[in-house]
């Protein structure tokens, strides 16, 4: 025990500040005071409920004022394939059966409300027998 020195003391491991205490600003002052490195980063919109950012083309987005939309067969074509229909003496329903396609996808291109499509304007054309200018006014679309 003669070789125990009392006066002398050794820390083996000193606690830094929890994180609560680093981050404060009396801490990060006394950090710069000491010459030591303080990082410190600003979080954007940091603690706020904000899901999504605004991006500045959305007020140019609100500001267009071109309508855009899908053309639409016209009303002739509808016209051309409920007379042609009728010829035949089909129903929407039996037409639509014939052509493996719903009723509703008839009275859409009757009433002029459908998107044009040419395979389905095909399979209208063979089973009405639409021929000379009705058929190019159904190409046409």
């Amino acid at each position: 025990m003669a070789e125990s020195d009392w006066d002398t003391v050794t820390v083996l491991r000193k606690k830094g500040p929890t994180a609560a205490q680093a981050k404060s600003k009396q801490a990060i002052l006394a950090a710069q005071r000491r010459g030591e490195d303080v990082e410190t980063s600003k979080k954007w919109a940091a603690g706020q409920n904000k899901q999504h950012s605004i991006t500045k083309n959305t007020a140019k987005l609100d500001r267009e004022t071109e309508e855009l939309h899908h053309d639409r067969v016209t009303l002739e074509v509808g016209k051309v394939i409920q007379q042609g229909r009728q010829s035949k003496g089909l129903t929407q329903k039996d037409l639509a059966t014939k052509i493996n396609e719903k009723p509703q996808v008839i009275a859409d291109y009757e009433s002029g409300r459908a998107i044009p499509n040419n395979q389905v304007l095909g399979k209208i054309e063979r089973a009405i027998d639409v021929r000379s200018r009705s058929a190019c006014v159904l190409r046409a679309q």
